[in-house]
């Protein structure tokens, strides 16, 4: 098929950048790539995956507990930090990168 058509959009560069260099890593150009992707929404009729927001693990999700349970998941937090558990945000998001890098 005759490649002729443009597609001019905006991304986040960050994103844009991120996505190259996975790309780069399998040898696909970003064109193939999104080639790749409105072939796919041809073949299934939609978007080739599911779009959902993601679902909140059960420990955490108080839609799913009652209001006692709610109650001591909160006093649970409030009695570590009295007890000293705490650390910034600054050290928890470099942990985080550390163990997600």
């Amino acid at each position: 098929m005759e490649k002729t058509a443009t597609l001019n959009l905006r991304v986040n560069p960050t994103l844009k950048q991120d996505a190259e260099s996975i790309l780069g890593r399998l040898g696909i150009p970003m064109s193939t790539a999104v080639d790749m992707f409105l072939n796919q929404i041809v073949l299934v009729g939609g978007i080739p995956f599911s779009v959902t927001l993601p679902g909140a693990p059960e420990s955490i999700d108080t839609s799913r507990m009652s209001e006692e349970q709610i109650h001591m998941k909160i006093q649970k937090g409030y009695d570590s930090y009295k007890a000293g558990h705490t650390q910034s945000a600054a050290d928890a998001f470099t942990k985080f990168r550390e163990n997600h890098s």
